[in-house]
C-alpha cells in the first residue's frame, strides 16, 4: 500500500494505482477531469491532457517535485507522493488552455447536437474553460459519413480521444476503423469504406465524450433533457441486458448502457438490446435512474420526491403545471 496526499487529503491506496483512480477513491470536486481515459479500456489515457496535475513531492525516497505537470490517468502513485490539483493555480491555468485547444476545431453545434446535455466536453468547458476564444483561423471540417447501418460519424466534432478505437478493438472485436493521417490531418475513419457492424459495435457511441459518433435511430428525435431515463433489464444471451431506457411519454426513444458517476460504462450491451428492443414489453422496468442534480437532465423533475399535496402546493406555479403535464416517475409515500 502507498500513502499519498492529494489536495491536502491523505489517502492509502494499493501500489500501482494511478493518481486519477486514487483521487476517485475520495471523490467529489478534487477528481481531475478525463476526456480520453476510460477505466475499462486498456491503453486509454494520456492523449487529451485534461487531467494534468502537479506532483510537488515524488515519494518518500525522492521528495523532489516532478519538473512538469503529469497526466494523472497514466501516472502511478508512490509512497509519500504529494499531488495538487484544484489547489494549484498552475494546474487550473493549464487546464483552461487544454479546453481552448480542444475547442479550436470543435464546432458550435450544441444547439443541434444530440450529445448536448450529456456531453463531457460541454461540462469540461463549463467548469474549466474561458468564455472567449483567440482562434481566428479556419476550422477543420468533414462531411458526415455512415460507418455502419446504425452509426453516423461526424468527424468535425471529434477530439481524437481514441476511446471508440479501443472499444471496437477490445469489446466489439475485429476492428475496422482507427485514426488515419497525422497532425491536423488526423481523423477517425474506416479502411477502404468498411462498415462497423459487429455485435457490440454500438458501444462506441456510449464511450464517445462528444457528439462525433451518434445513434442513427435517435438522431434529432428529442433533446435529452426532455426524456426520462429508466433502469431496465432483460434476459439476453449475448450481454448482461442491464440498460437505460430513455422515455418520452410512453415511447422508448433510445437504449444505452448504464454508466457510473464518471460517465464510464458499467456493463457493455449488445446491438440487439440497443437498437432492436424499443418496446416497454421487451423489458423488466426497475425504476427511474438517478441523475446528478447538476445535470440538465434532472431539470424536468422526473425523479422529484412528492410526499403529499401540501408539498406540491409550496412549489412554484410553473413547476406545478409542469408536474401535472409530466408527472414524476417515482412518487414518495
Amino acid at each position: 500500500m502507498a500513502k499519498i496526499t492529494f489536495d491536502g487529503i491523505e489517502i492509502e491506496i494499493p501500489d500501482g494505482t494511478t493518481i486519477m483512480n486514487a483521487a476517485r477513491t475520495v471523490g467529489g470536486s478534487i477528481v481531475p477531469p478525463a476526456m480520453c481515459y476510460y477505466t475499462p479500456l486498456k491503453g486509454s489515457g494520456g492523449k487529451c491532457r485534461a487531467c494534468l496535475v502537479k506532483v510537488t513531492a515524488g515519494s518518500t525516497k525522492d521528495p523532489r517535485p516532478m519538473p512538469k505537470l503529469v497526466p494523472s490517468c497514466i501516472t502511478s502513485v508512490q509512497d509519500g507522493m504529494v499531488v495538487e490539483n484544484t489547489v494549484n493555480q498552475q494546474v487550473l491555468d493549464v487546464r483552461k488552455g487544454i479546453v481552448e485547444m480542444l475547442l479550436i476545431n470543435h464546432p458550435l453545434d450544441c444547439p443541434v447536437c444530440d450529445q448536448a446535455g450529456e456531453c463531457d466536453l460541454q461540462n469540461f468547458a463549463f467548469e474549466h474553460g474561458v468564455s472567449t476564444t483567440r482562434y481566428t483561423e479556419e476550422r477543420r471540417t468533414f462531411d458526415k459519413i455512415d460507418i455502419g447501418p446504425l452509426i453516423q460519424l461526424h468527424m468535425t466534432r471529434c477530439i481524437l480521444c481514441y476511446r471508440c478505437v479501443y472499444t471496437a478493438n477490445q469489446i466489439a472485436g475485429d476492428r475496422v476503423h482507427g485514426v488515419l493521417g497525422r497532425g491536423d490531418a488526423a481523423e477517425i475513419g474506416t479502411y477502404i469504406e468498411n462498415i462497423i457492424d459487429q455485435d457490440f459495435s454500438g458501444n462506441v457511441i456510449d464511450v464517445c465524450p462528444v457528439g462525433a459518433l451518434t445513434d442513427k435511430t435517435w438522431r434529432f428525435k428529442q433533446r435529452v433533457w426532455f426524456t426520462k431515463p429508466v433502469n431496465a433489464h432483460r434476459d439476453c444471451p449475448k450481454c448482461s441486458g442491464n440498460v437505460l431506457l430513455w422515455y418520452k411519454g410512453k415511447d422508448v426513444l433510445r437504449v444505452t448502457a448504464r454508466k457510473d458517476e464518471y460517465g464510464e460504462v458499467k456493463e457493455w450491451i449488445c446491438n440487439e438490446c440497443r437498437f432492436e428492443k424499443k418496446e416497454t414489453s421487451d423489458w423488466t422496468i426497475e425504476g427511474p435512474a438517478h441523475i446528478d442534480r447538476s445535470s440538465v437532465i434532472s431539470a424536468n423533475h422526473y425523479e422529484l420526491p412528492v410526499l403529499n399535496h401540501s408539498v406540491v402546493a409550496d412549489l412554484p406555479e410553473s413547476t406545478q403545471r409542469e408536474l401535472e403535464k409530466n408527472p414524476p416517475l417515482k412518487l414518495g409515500s
